[in-house]
């Protein structure tokens, strides 16, 4: 099997570095990633500028692909023929932190993912709850990782679907179950900071308080906050299909 393995927190995370080595026991991994911190890039694409791609050595010593453009960039360069193969498989994490709830509008890691979709490929993305944290172990959700991807191959996922996985904190003794969830609601407290430079400019931070989640049952959040592995079927459609009936009957051209 072939596996194209991408991230959003650059090509030399210690998440990619496990999941990597986790991986290659299913087969033959490829990375091609960003060569820095795509954090919360959501699906960005750049469109109006060159992008290269540099040969890099991981930790490990062996060699990976690292692009100049997004995360969803790196997947749509090695689809397009970068790569001298296709994947049967595209895996984009470790995250450094969870991407639950709303943050998959956000998310680079998820992004990632959902561009193998594009060219329907199945699609992981793994997160790691506070993966940001100093001391994180990957070990745990690399496992995991290479776990769900075995089942997906031999369920024969379908290819306009991506599995959005988040693991929790914990050693395997604590972590050693998964349930398959919805997404559930993220509450942001985001705050506006405004300063000044040294010219008397103005420029502008997003602070405030760590964002939460309702721990409600059935969703992502719910599972990890039980320390369960929480695993969320995603696919491109946003349509709410309530809307669209009721719309269908409201009279549009009359203004």
């Amino acid at each position: 099997m072939n596996i194209l393995l991408s991230n959003d927190d650059g090509v030399h995370s210690p998440g990619l570095l496990a999941l990597k080595g986790q991986l290659e026991q299913l087969g033959r991994v490829t990375v091609v990633a960003p060569e820095r911190n795509w954090s919360a890039g959501s699906h960005s694409r750049t469109l109006f500028a060159p992008l290269r791609i540099n040969e890099v050595q991981l930790a490990d010593g062996s060699p990976a692909l690292a692009c100049d453009g997004s995360p969803a960039d790196c997947v749509g360069l090695a689809l397009l023929g970068v790569l001298d193969h296709q994947p049967d498989l595209v895996v984009s994490g470790i995250n450094l932190g969870a991407n639950l709830g709303h943050d998959v509008l956000y998310s680079g890691t998820v992004a990632a993912a959902m561009e193998g979709l594009v060219v329907g490929i199945r699609s992981i993305a793994i997160s790691l709850v506070d993966g940001y944290k100093p001391g994180s172990d990957f070990s745990v959700a690399a496992t995991w990782a290479r776990r769900i991807a075995a089942s997906a191959m031999e369920l024969q996922l379908p290819s306009d679907i991506l599995l959005n996985v988040n693991v929790p904190q914990g050693s395997a003794e604590i972590v050693n179950d998964a349930k398959v969830t919805r997404l559930g609601h993220r509450i942001y407290r985001d705050e506006l900071i405004k300063r000044l430079d040294p010219r008397g400019r103005p420029y502008y931070w997003v602070g405030g308080a760590a964002p939460e989640g309702k721990p409600d049952d059935g969703t992502d959040f719910g599972a990890v906050a039980n320390n369960h592995v929480s695993i969320t079927p995603l696919h491109f459609d946003m349509t709410n299909l309530d809307w669209v009936q009721r719309l269908s009957t409201a009279i549009w051209n009359n203004a």
